[in-house]
């Protein structure tokens, strides 16, 4: 009797998961799921390309200061360097 009634829970068990699993999938193949998925992706999609020319601009800006202090663009050509006088020994 108790093996029979262990086995009955078992099935039971396994039966409301069964079921569960398989109305949490089906909801997703709604249009109403799908549409929300692919909207979620869409976001996810939106943000990642944000990021990426926000680095972008970060990187071509460090990159074009780094053009113009070496080319002299950024007003320094024919500066000269301010010499230290040496320090007097004792």
């Amino acid at each position: 009797m108790t093996r029979r009634l262990f086995w009955l829970a078992m099935g039971i068990t396994i039966g409301a998961l069964v079921v569960r699993k398989m109305s949490a999938v089906a909801q997703k193949l709604t249009p109403r799921g799908i549409a929300s998925s692919f909207g979620g992706g869409l976001a996810d999609l939106s943000d990642s390309l944000r990021d990426f020319t926000a680095e972008v601009r970060d990187a071509m800006r460090e990159r074009e200061a780094e053009l113009r202090e070496g080319t002299g663009l950024d007003g320094s050509l024919g500066r000269r360097p301010v010499e230290h006088e040496p320090e007097p020994t004792p």
